[in-house]
């Protein structure tokens, strides 16, 4: 079988092939982060190719907090975003206190598996944390 004069197997390779380039790359910008943490020379634009690559798959929520991340990266020069909360007995809320380069590593390793229904639901609190301090 045949889509668009490709073969039904070959284009399941192909996409195949653009998760695993995706994987591939967060896995390199994690290393990087590890390494050389938040103010790695490369990590803006390695998160902003990143992006591309959602763009690709598709995913708006991936895509909108790769850009909020490194424009929150670029005019702060940190990621001292507050999108972790932690609650006591009483039900109230507080801010989880973390250093910004394990935030930002929390933050791309739920990207790593970002369809999972409780990692979507905390990118979607650094999504909104993000738009809090940008905006």
């Amino acid at each position: 079988m045949f889509i668009s004069g490709i073969p039904l197997n070959l284009s399941f390779n192909l996409y195949e092939m653009k998760t695993l380039r995706a994987n591939q790359k967060l896995e390199q910008i994690i290393e990087t982060v590890e390494k050389k943490g938040i103010t790695a020379p490369s990590l803006v634009d390695d998160l902003k190719e990143l992006r591309e690559m959602a763009l690709l798959e598709q995913d708006p929520l991936v895509v909108k907090v790769l850009r909020l991340t490194y424009e929150f990266i670029t005019e702060n020069e940190c990621f001292d975003v507050e999108a972790q909360y932690e609650e006591d007995e009483d039900g109230n809320e507080y801010p989880i206190e973390i250093e910004d380069q394990d935030n930002l590593l929390y933050l791309l390793n739920l990207l790593k598996n970002a369809d999972h229904k409780i990692n979507r639901e905390e990118i979607k609190d650094y999504r909104s944390a993000l738009k809090l301090e940008l905006y």
